[in-house]
């Protein structure tokens, strides 16, 4: 008997998100600097992000964690005139005038899906929580400062 293994492997991540209407819209991106460059994790990235975010209304950003190298968070919709994908790359590219710093970059694409269940929610949620804790950064999710929420999401299901 002859097993069939799919290897397809994307160049890049796909794009859109797929509406369904019984189940909240609730998205996880993970966004990497290029060349995964140790950069996000510091007071003036944390605040300088928290501040585009509140004002970048098409999606709120609920929890969120800044890695040196990488963001994970977790976004709903708000006032939506801008696609997800149009969005990240708006607040990617504000973030990037405003820090000022000509060697930072962006890598090109962002990862993100759709979250279907409140258990998948809280699967990813733990997480991210335990991401610095994982990298040896702290002993304690609680005691990473650079996490948040922006848009308190008391009841997504």
């Amino acid at each position: 008997m002859v097993m069939w293994r799919h290897s397809y492997r994307r160049k890049r991540p796909s794009r859109g998100i797929i509406s369904d209407e019984t189940v909240p819209t609730v998205i996880f991106l993970t966004v990497c600097t290029k060349r995964r460059r140790r950069c996000l994790a510091n007071p003036i990235a944390h605040e300088l992000l928290r501040s585009i975010w509140l004002t970048a209304g098409d999606w709120e950003v609920g929890p969120y964690v800044l890695m040196p190298d990488h963001i994970h968070l977790f976004a709903s919709p708000g006032l939506v005139t801008r696609s997800f994908d149009r969005w990240v790359a708006y607040w990617k590219s504000l973030f990037t005038v405003r820090l000022n710093n000509e060697n930072f970059r962006w890598q090109r694409y962002a990862f993100h899906h759709r979250i279907r269940s409140f258990e998948s929610c809280e699967q990813k949620f733990e997480y991210v929580r335990q991401n610095p804790v994982r990298a040896g950064l702290v002993e304690q999710a609680k005691d990473w400062p650079y996490q948040g929420e922006v848009f308190r999401r008391e009841y997504w299901w």
